[in-house]
């Protein structure tokens, strides 16, 4: 049996990159997959790539109205909602660089972070609960949070705020939910230095490109960069019934960064 088959999953910022991974292994596992993001193009051609098990509807994960008229959809297709995945965020550098540290950082830039990383999340999870509340699924929401929400990052201080509240109200809601007496698990997810297009502009394609990507993980224990389905197996985890004991919890895909202070291997003789 599949891990996943028949659930019905609802992937935000799904057109690429982690979400795009996790619908991809969703679809595998036998969910059938909402495919969601403001690229439209992308995202359809996502949803057309996974097949008749997959399906795209257009979401601002910013706009309360576009959540309603999503899940609304969602359960009029498909009469339940069993998984959530608040995957969409920014870091606030899409456009180039832009002062994001304590000092400098101007109020509209630190609100647009915010609106698609926090806003999003508390929307998603809100209309998710009262979805799979109305179905009576045993549902599970899984928050695609950060390592920088678990550390201070100076040069990006509202995605690192933002990814911090995403880990604090990922346990509110496992709380609330059991308050309730709702089966409805979440759980959050901590990446870090994941392969997506986001680093390519730090990348580049020369030369010294492979030069630039160890240089990037010199503090990883592992020394590498962890790969968009290497998160998407922790997601068909805790989307899962294997994890129904799971709840409130976080789980760090860092290739151990946070494990302890950064340990570089010494040469052995040969």
């Amino acid at each position: 049996m599949q891990r996943l088959h028949q659930k019905v999953a609802l992937i935000t910022g799904a057109a690429r990159g982690i979400g795009e991974a996790i619908a991809r292994a969703f679809v595998d596992e036998g969910a059938i997959v909402i495919v969601t993001d403001i690229d439209h193009q992308l995202g359809t051609a996502v949803a057309n790539s996974l097949g008749d098990r997959a399906i795209y509807l257009p979401l601002d994960v910013r706009d309360e109205s576009a959540w309603q008229a999503v899940t609304a959809e969602v359960l009029q297709r498909f009469g339940m909602f069993h998984v959530l995945v608040n995957n969409a965020g920014i870091t606030g550098f899409e456009n180039g660089f832009v002062a994001h540290d304590p000092e400098h950082a101007s109020l509209p830039d630190w609100r647009a972070v915010l609106a698609t990383n926090l806003d999003g999340v508390f929307l998603g999870c809100k209309n998710a609960i009262q979805a799979m509340r109305k179905t009576a699924v045993r549902g599970s929401i899984v928050n695609i949070s950060s390592r920088s929400g678990l550390v201070g990052i100076p040069a990006a201080t509202a995605y690192a705020a933002s990814k911090a509240a995403v880990r604090n109200h990922t346990k509110s809601v496992a709380l609330y939910c059991a308050e309730q007496g709702l089966p409805i698990r979440c759980n959050s997810i901590h990446p870090a230095a994941i392969l997506t297009t986001m680093w390519e502009p730090m990348l580049g394609q020369g030369d010294d490109r492979d030069a630039r990507m160890r240089d990037l993980v010199r503090e990883c224990p592992m020394k590498r960069f962890g790969l968009p389905q290497e998160v998407a197996a922790v997601a068909v985890l805790l989307a899962s019934d294997e994890a129904a004991y799971m709840n409130g919890s976080e789980l760090n895909i860092d290739g151990g960064m946070l494990a302890g202070s950064v340990v570089r291997p010494v040469a052995q003789d040969s």
